[in-house]
């Protein structure tokens, strides 16, 4: 995936996460995601270079910059929390997907509860059946009434 790749597909996955929106406040030139207001990723540019900037937990930061060489601290961010994804490398589109929504529940779960679009424990997870098999996800109550 080139860098103009990574950051369409990190942009397309924000549009599937509840509540995230983009913002401009440092101008034009950044797209930063928020849910509920606070920052999830940045899209940018460094040194003419396509990056995205996510939040990671520390431990995964650490790893991920150790496995991956597109994959270095988060730039202009806290080092600890935060990772820079440039593109041309081995980062496959799942994982960049996986990395985007772990972005995210990092933020939602530091919400207050009545402020969380999702609740970060179970957003994305299949719903278990009474015997404990894996089963389709819950349906939408407001599908099952003709509502939009």
């Amino acid at each position: 995936m080139d860098g103009l790749m990574l950051q369409e597909r990190a942009a397309a996955r924000t549009n599937e996460l509840p509540g995230a929106a983009l913002e401009h406040p440092f101008g034009p030139e950044f797209d930063v995601y928020k849910v509920c207001g606070r920052v999830f990723m940045l899209v940018s540019d460094l040194r003419e270079t396509p990056i995205v900037t996510l939040k990671a937990a520390p431990a995964d930061a650490t790893a991920l910059r150790e496995a991956y060489a597109e994959i270095n601290p988060g730039y202009h961010m806290n080092k600890k929390h935060w990772i820079t994804l440039t593109g041309g490398g081995a980062l496959e589109p799942e994982m960049l997907d996986d990395l985007v929504t772990e972005s995210y529940l990092l933020v939602v779960e530091k919400l207050p509860q009545r402020l969380r679009p999702v609740d970060p424990a179970t957003f994305g997870r299949r719903v278990e059946s009474i015997a404990g098999d894996s089963a389709e996800p819950a349906p939408d109550p407001d599908e099952s009434r003709g509502r939009p």
